[in-house]
């Protein structure tokens, strides 16, 4: 189980691309997903329960576990009630920051064409509102994920969203530490369905499952192509691919946490990607040597093995650090770890990357549960186009604006130019309308009348 050291300068174009074209693996099951969805679409509870018993082997009877997730968190052991509660809280304390405030202040109404500011009034503002309904994902299988359901449960309700419904894999037992998070959390509802079936239900609803605007969370293959059948119909937060971390390390790093983080991440999954990029030929080979120790004996030994073997797995050796930082940047990784005597320096150099960690005393471990960041990340080189999951994920944005006649005025010229020349008349006629004499009387009568009244009152 060791991780091959290559010289970057050296990789052929097959193993660039192995690095640099990963992807979610979702094509080759996107017609049965499609399926799925479409059959939990029309037959509702009876598909999704169907389905439960075909790929989970589990006779699902009541598919709304709510009450069994409030029962949870009285029944599970105190320390890792305590130890969700602490997760939760730094969770929702770090994306508290985030909430926008709702602004509306006055502009000058000339423009570039009148910079003398001109007179009348020009305000602009923009408000945000939370969606209503959201859906997030809680993925399963292989291991219990606790911690994602903080990480789309907290920061949906951090945003206002008042139903917030989360699907967790179904279980002949249903793992009560994932329950007892969603009550944690705030969940307002809890299924038991997972997979296509559940992404299917969450975007059009069943008897049992109220239908969201948005789905979020992350999941194998299956729920991603479900996610991509259903975007259109209701908004999705990104298309995720297995987990990957990249890190950027020089001479000064400890190969033995290098080599931990790496084994953290291959336990994740077989498809993880796990990459090592330093400029150091003697840590290059430190690392590999390490994780091949770490890496033995583990509880899934099995998963780790496949994660290192994977082509989009390494150790690279780069000629300097700047070579070292392009290709970081290239690869655009889920989690990017720096360990260099000069952290802060590459961290300026660095664009594209969804979660950063700086610093030997930073694993990714650390903001997979408790830190306060979250962990639902783009993968497969999406951190070179959005972000991961926060409260702007679970909000709308609406601008808002009013002018005065004089600030109308102000601006009127400009708007009936551009009308005319996009060949909009109509347009050019709703400002003109405006200032016509019928409309000037009409405005001016009104005042005149309101003013008289005031004075025979008095």
């Amino acid at each position: 189980m060791t991780l091959q050291v290559r010289e970057i300068s050296e990789l052929s174009p097959e193993e660039r691309a192995a690095f640099f074209d990963r992807d979610a693996g979702i094509q080759d099951v996107r017609a049965d997903v499609e399926k799925i969805v479409d059959r939990v679409r029309t037959e509702g509870d009876v598909a999704v329960r169907e389905f439960c018993r075909e790929f989970d082997g589990v006779e699902v009877g009541n598919l709304d576990v709510t009450d069994a997730a409030e029962r949870a968190s009285d029944e599970i052991d105190d320390d890792v009630r305590e130890a969700i509660e602490t997760a939760a809280a730094n969770v929702r304390e770090f994306h508290e920051r985030q909430v926008p405030d709702d602004w509306r202040d006055s502009f000058g109404v000339g423009g570039a064409a009148n910079d003398d500011g001109g007179s009348g009034l020009r305000e602009l503002g923009r408000r945000f509102r939370p969606l209503e309904r959201v859906g997030v994902y809680a993925p399963g299988g292989t291991a219990a994920y606790p911690s994602s359901v903080l990480m789309g449960v907290v920061p949906a309700k951090v945003a206002g969203v008042e139903h917030l419904a989360l699907a967790t894999l179904p279980a002949e037992e249903l793992n009560p530490v994932t329950l007892a998070a969603a009550h944690v959390a705030g969940a307002d509802a809890v299924y038991s369905v997972g997979g296509a079936q559940a992404i299917g239900a969450l975007a059009y609803g069943t008897e049992t499952v109220n239908a969201v605007q948005k789905v979020v969370g992350p999941g194998n293959k299956w729920v991603t192509a479900a996610k991509a059948a259903v975007r259109g119909d209701v908004d999705i937060d990104f298309l995720a691919g297995p987990s990957e971390v990249l890190v950027l390390a020089d001479a000064t790093a400890d190969p033995e946490l290098i080599a931990a983080d790496l084994v953290a991440q291959a336990e994740h999954d077989p498809n993880s990607s796990v990459v090592a990029v330093t400029d150091d030929d003697d840590l290059a080979s430190d690392v590999a040597a390490a994780v091949e120790t770490q890496a033995s004996n583990r509880e899934r030994e099995g998963v780790i093995s496949d994660a290192l073997e994977n082509d989009a797995s390494g150790v690279l050796h780069a000629r300097s650090m700047s070579e070292a930082v392009l290709f970081a940047e290239e690869y655009a990784a889920e989690h990017l770890s720096i360990q260099s005597d000069d952290d802060e320096a590459l961290l300026d150099r660095i664009t594209n990357a969804g979660s950063v960690f700086l610093g030997p005393y930073t694993p990714v471990a650390a903001g997979d549960y408790a830190s306060g960041t979250n962990h639902v990340l783009p993968t497969s080189g999406g951190a070179k186009r959005y972000g991961g999951l926060s409260v702007d994920t679970f909000l709308r944005s609406t601008t808002v604006q009013r002018l005065d006649r004089d600030g109308l005025g102000a601006l009127s010229e400009t708007i009936t130019t551009l009308a005319a020349a996009e060949g909009l008349e109509a347009h050019a006629e709703s400002v003109r309308a405006r200032f016509d004499s019928a409309s000037a009387t009409s405005s001016n009568s009104a005042g005149e009348t309101e003013s008289d009244d005031s004075d025979d009152d008095a």
